[in-house]
């Protein structure tokens, strides 16, 4: 499974990696530090090669993968956790923030899987802390979700938003159409169209198909 992911992500992504880190910064700085504090603790959960956890402003950063290239993409202070995030995880109750993951739900084997992880992220998240979550909607996707070999949950953002209440999460924000689908197929537009697209959210309903929810750990639970 390790040598398996390490030869996906350079076949997916090493032609491109400088500009995906560049996107990635323009996403940190200009649209999901509003909810990451500088004082924050958090986990990137399904980090890859680190493209948010290293641009993302914070006092403690956690990520977590299989990937054994992971760690050497990470930057110094970055503390790394090689395991299966169904499992549980190598950390204390309530030390979390925020936990953020991007499309990496997807890739999880069952909806069980996917269960014990959201359950792994509430135990470890404070009260009033948030899960960010991004990935592709397969409402918006028919037959291109499966052009890649790995995927195997397909996900909306209703879909998501009641495993993430069952868990226990109240849902903050849930938008069914954000970011375009994939930059590993060639689609790399020109930043400044990035951070247009952000400042202009009725753009999202022409080019979005990914969904984004952010969910809070209630207080007092």
């Amino acid at each position: 499974m390790s040598r398996e992911l390490q030869l996906e992500y350079a076949l997916r992504f090493e032609g491109n990696a400088p500009y995906r880190t560049a996107v990635w910064k323009i996403l940190t700085g200009r649209f999901f530090s509003r909810w990451i504090s500088q004082s924050s603790t958090i986990l990137d959960l399904g980090c890859g090669w680190g493209e948010f956890v290293n641009q993302i402003s914070a006092a403690r950063k956690y990520a977590m993968d299989l990937n054994p290239d992971s760690p050497g993409k990470l930057e110094a202070g970055v503390t790394f956790l090689a395991q299966d995030c169904s499992d549980p995880w190598a950390l204390p109750a309530e030390c979390l923030d925020v936990v953020f993951t991007s499309n990496f739900f997807e890739h999880l084997p069952s909806k069980e899987s996917l269960r014990r992880t959201l359950d792994q992220a509430f135990r470890c998240l404070k009260p009033g802390g948030r899960i960010i979550c991004m990935g592709p909607n397969i409402k918006f996707l028919p037959g291109r979700y499966w052009d890649f070999w790995d995927p195997h949950l397909a996900l909306t953002e209703a879909s998501l938003g009641e495993g993430l209440r069952l868990a226990g999460f109240a849902v903050d924000l849930a938008i069914d159409r954000f970011l375009p689908y994939s930059m590993s197929q060639g689609f790399a537009p020109p930043l400044v169209l990035l951070r247009t697209y952000l400042r202009c959210p009725f753009l999202w309903r022409f080019f979005g198909r990914q969904f984004l929810l952010v969910a809070r750990k209630p207080e007092g639970v």
